[in-house]
């Protein structure tokens, strides 16, 4: 199965791609109801981590794919976008971030650290392709791969680096 493949299955089944988000969000909800003031304890800490998770990965997926279709397919109009697979992940992830926020520090969420590291890195990983897109950078034949792909690395642990700096 293509990534095409899968949009249109999902363009052709809306109702799965609500109800799935839907059912994130009203666990999120009685969960915030029942455990009022108790996010950080153990059975309502692990159970936000699970619905973080499973909001996330898809909100990540749909806006790193929306940052990609707008700088490098050149010429993907704002009216092209896709409501269902590329506005309402990244906006049901908002919204039940912001329920889950409302009766839980994310510092007590366990793993929750592991996903702001890996949206800096698309991020990064973004920003740089983006400026090497644009400078239009040519490899020279006597320019060893090895030597280009350490400039790369080095660029993205530079860029984390400074960005971790920044958020701290």
């Amino acid at each position: 199965m293509t990534l095409r493949e899968l949009f249109d299955y999902l363009n052709t089944n809306p109702l799965s791609v609500v109800a799935y988000f839907l059912l994130l969000l009203i666990t999120a909800v009685l969960a915030g109801f029942f455990g009022k003031g108790e996010g950080h304890l153990s059975p309502w800490k692990y159970l936000y981590s699970a619905i973080i998770y499973l909001v996330c990965v898809p909100g990540i997926f749909a806006a790193a794919l929306a940052v990609y279709l707008f700088l490098f397919e050149q010429g993907g109009s704002i009216f092209n976008v896709n409501l269902l697979t590329q506005v309402l992940p990244v906006a049901a992830m908002l919204v039940i971030l912001g329920v889950i926020r409302n009766n839980v520090e994310f510092g007590y969420i366990p793993g929750f650290g592991r996903l702001t590291d890996l949206m800096m890195t698309i991020f990064t990983v973004f920003l740089l392709m983006y400026l090497l897109n644009r400078l239009h950078l040519v490899a020279w034949v006597y320019v060893p791969v090895q030597w280009l792909l350490l400039i790369v690395v080095g660029l993205l642990l530079l860029v984390r680096f400074g960005l971790k700096r920044l958020t701290s």
